[in-house]
């Protein structure tokens, strides 16, 4: 009579695995985690391999043919070219110059948020900054677009105090990407508001700390991750976006330029190029983060 585990039923079988199983916590995250580690290195990873290996390619000025040979030229025009060197720059200081202004309107509204509205309109005041997520982003950068073009709402309200609209300019970019990415800001301040105790203000109070002393030597490295954690979300989708400045913009940005030799140019190499770009600023970028705390935050 054959003994262990073929003799017994499947179901027995079934329970002796699981009973195992349960016993074996890394075993479970193992099988649990498998399924979109898998997912994740297959698709993003492999896609972003391909695209790290085909900036190395580059394109048949003739036969407008990608060659599959080893090649720098396009690292080289990327740097030796003024006016990509240029583009670069120009989107960097959009994106930080962004990340300022989201924490300098974030700051107020998360703060009241947290620690002065009532439960119920603290809810109102959710749903208000949620409330433009829940629309297309097209549709909120087309109706900015109506804004500030020449002649629009902005311009005849300006022209009653004698100015005059930006247009279709850097600001404006800059203006847009401040609506657009302001509740991603907001919303991980608030939380870091939320996590400061009541008792270290109070504290702070006895101890004759006046309201900017509180708000610089107790509030502020505390929320400090919190506004690193919102800063990645506002730098980096200003850094990648190419919709709002091809509606809003005259000049060209690191996105607009990927965007253009991918798909007009059909220069996938070279716009292969520009994209590790702003990858290497987010490396960077995310490295001071992780020294503030921000993931810590998230």
């Amino acid at each position: 009579m054959t003994t262990g585990t073929s003799s017994l039923p499947p179901e027995g079988v079934r329970r002796r695995f699981l009973a195992a199983l349960y016993r074996r916590t890394p075993a479970q995250l193992l099988i649990l985690l498998a399924p979109p580690i898998g997912w994740f290195g297959a698709v993003y990873l492999g896609s972003l391999a391909i695209l790290l290996l085909s900036a190395f390619w580059y394109l048949n000025p003739i036969t407008s043919a990608v060659v599959h040979d080893f090649s720098l030229s396009n690292f080289q025009q990327l740097v030796s070219d003024p006016v990509n060197r240029t583009i670069v720059l120009r989107t960097v200081v959009i994106a930080a110059t962004v990340t300022i202004a989201d924490m300098a309107l974030a700051f107020p509204i998360a703060y009241f948020m947290a620690r002065v509205a009532s439960p119920r309109f603290r809810s109102i005041l959710f749903m208000a900054v949620l409330l433009p997520l829940w629309s297309n982003y097209l549709v909120r950068v087309f109706a900015w677009r109506i804004i500030l073009a020449q002649g629009g709402p902005l311009d005849g309200l300006l022209g009653v105090v004698g100015l005059k609209g930006p247009g279709f300019s850097d600001v404006s970019t800059w203006l847009v990407f401040t609506y657009l990415w302001l509740p991603y800001m907001i919303l991980p301040v608030y939380a870091g508001f939320e996590r400061i105790p009541g008792s270290l203000f109070e504290a702070s109070a006895d101890l004759g700390g006046r309201a900017a002393t509180t708000f610089r030597r107790v509030v502020l490295p505390l929320v400090l991750p919190a506004v690193a954690a919102g800063s990645i979300f506002t730098f980096s989708l200003t850094l990648g976006d190419y919709i709002t400045p091809e509606l809003v913009a005259k000049n060209q940005f690191l996105g607009t330029v990927i965007y253009e030799n991918q798909g007009v140019a059909n220069n996938v190499p070279f716009a292969a190029t520009f994209a590790i770009v702003p990858i290497g600023i987010m490396a960077i970028y995310l490295l001071l983060a992780r020294r503030l705390g921000a993931f810590n935050a998230l």
